[in-house]
């Protein structure tokens, strides 16, 4: 390690929510000469990203739920340990700058740099304060922000904020330089369907029989591509084939940006970043929110979307298979809103948030070299 090297620590959950905006930001880091290092649980990395860090650190963290007095005692004793871990991690790296993405493995890190004196930043992805993020705020030097609005982002935190937009990997970049398909009359209509890293067995049970109450002539013109779980595959498949739609369904795909880019009108989840990419895309969808996701996250989010024009929210519980049948007959039928729609959300879409975000960063980093040494090790 040279000692003029420039050098940041991201911490971010093993959830694509989380570690797509981590990614996104090392990658541009990278491209400015900032060596990084990261701390998350990956999960196994199961979405094959390749983590464009130099190295993938772990250190013991829990998440804070339950009440339950020796639940709460097992918490607190695996944080202490998860602090002290972070804070020996942060004295051999000695970061400029530590930035959280949320999820509970930021918890250790974030900590240790307040104790060390290390600036540092958080980034919310959602339109709504997360609680992690919120047991945080207090903590950090500055919060970055995917909406110019932020529900629970008040008072002395409000001061902190600093909106950037959610940034999105180079592939998503990539994707966003194809024109939204032409809907020709009678030819093929593109459906994307997926319900974020985790999958969403609603729409294994939803979508399906939808597409096959669709009559012959529009059902003739689909091309699907489904996300289902790994056990809701086969029954997903034979429905499809069952009702002589052409359909590819896999449990993930790799290339999902260019999936987008395809296609004519998506069906998915709100997650974070889900939105973001389908802003810089442009694409526009049916969103349906997760109906349980803390904070109601992804109906805020959804809701930002459409008050945009750029897609349609319709809760969990309002969408019956003969709702999604219809609303698809509609779309089909009027490529011009499906046209407008597109254009909404591509100009909903932040680009340039990653550049933002990286700003940020270094500025934070300018801020430790006004500072002590980090003590020895």
């Amino acid at each position: 390690m040279t000692t003029d090297e420039r050098r940041v620590l991201l911490a971010a959950g093993g959830t694509g929510g989380h570690l797509f905006p981590a990614y996104a930001l090392a990658e541009e880091l990278g491209r400015r000469g900032v060596a990084v290092d990261l701390v998350t649980d990956m999960r196994g990395d199961k979405y094959g990203t390749g983590f464009p860090a130099r190295a993938i650190h772990q250190v013991p963290s829990a998440t804070l739920a339950g009440r339950n007095p020796i639940a709460m005692a097992r918490t607190a004793l695996t944080l202490v340990r998860g602090v002290l871990a972070a804070r020996s991690l942060l004295n051999k790296l000695r970061p400029h700058a530590v930035i959280g993405f949320g999820g509970y493995p930021t918890f250790p890190p974030l900590l240790a740099a307040r104790m060390l004196r290390i600036p540092s930043a958080l980034h919310e992805q959602n339109a709504v304060l997360g609680r992690a993020n919120k047991m945080l705020a207090g903590r950090v030097s500055a919060i970055a922000t995917s909406f110019e609005r932020t529900r629970l982002l008040d008072g002395t935190l409000e001061a902190k904020a600093r909106f950037t937009g959610n940034p999105v990997r180079d592939l998503v970049i990539g994707a966003a330089g194809v024109p939204y398909p032409a809907l020709a009359p009678g030819g093929p209509l593109r459906l994307l369907v997926f319900g974020g890293s985790q999958g969403a067995r609603f729409f294994a049970d939803v979508v399906p029989p939808a597409l096959a109450g669709l009559s012959a002539e529009l059902k003739r013109r689909l091309r699907v591509v489904q996300q289902a779980r790994e056990e809701d595959l086969e029954r997903v498949r034979g429905a499809f084939a069952a009702g002589g739609i052409e359909a590819e369904a896999a449990a993930f795909f790799k290339d999902l940006p260019d999936r987008m880019a395809a296609s004519h009108l998506v069906i998915a989840r709100a997650g974070a970043s889900s939105v973001a990419e389908l802003t810089v895309i442009g694409r526009p969808a049916i969103l349906v929110p997760l109906p349980h996701s803390l904070d109601n996250d992804q109906l805020q989010n959804a809701t930002r979307l459409a008050e945009s024009g750029g897609g349609w929210c319709i809760e969990q519980k309002d969408l019956s298979s003969e709702r999604l049948k219809a609303e698809i007959e509609r779309l089909a039928g009027n490529p011009e809103e499906l046209e407008r729609a597109a254009a909404a959300a591509k100009a909903a879409g932040r680009p340039d948030a990653v550049r933002r975000l990286a700003d940020l960063v270094e500025e934070l980093m300018g801020a430790s070299t006004t500072r002590s040494p980090l003590p020895a090790h």
